[in-house]
């Protein structure tokens, strides 16, 4: 169970960390004028959104592994892990709305401006941590 739970750990961090940068590509991009430029950060963002996309399935993967294989979080008295659950959807939908903005970027169609993706590049980090809380704590 430790093995799986470091490596849920793993990709947790590192799809976090793609979706920490996106974002940020994002900001870049909505003030970029230099068509050049404009299509390498495009190339990046991605290349990034792929490559996230592949670390979020065994995080995902190993999660419910440890949550139906070894019943981490079931059970009386394990609200906390339902708090999780919400957080992880919520991020799961995050990472959706970035794909979505990403074709966005790609047809042309961007109408939000540098300061929305700033704000926009908070969300995760709010996201990781409450799942973080949820889990080192356990309020409930």
């Amino acid at each position: 169970m430790l093995w799986v739970k470091a490596f849920h750990i793993v990709f947790v961090a590192s799809w976090f960390a793609g979706l920490f940068y996106l974002p940020r590509i994002y900001v870049n991009l909505a003030q970029e004028t230099n068509a050049a430029a404009a299509t390498r950060l495009l190339g990046m963002a991605r290349r990034l959104f792929r490559f996230t996309t592949m670390l979020a399935v065994p995080a995902v993967l190993l999660g419910l592994w440890l949550y139906l294989g070894y019943g981490i979080g079931r059970g009386a008295g394990n609200g906390w892990m339902h708090a999780k659950l919400a957080v992880v959807v919520l991020v799961i939908g995050y990472h959706h709305a970035c794909g979505s903005l990403l074709r966005k970027f790609e047809a042309g169609r961007n109408t939000r401006s540098h300061v929305f993706y700033r704000w926009f590049n908070e969300v995760p980090v709010v996201l990781l941590l409450a799942a973080t809380i949820f889990v080192v704590v356990k309020p409930f």
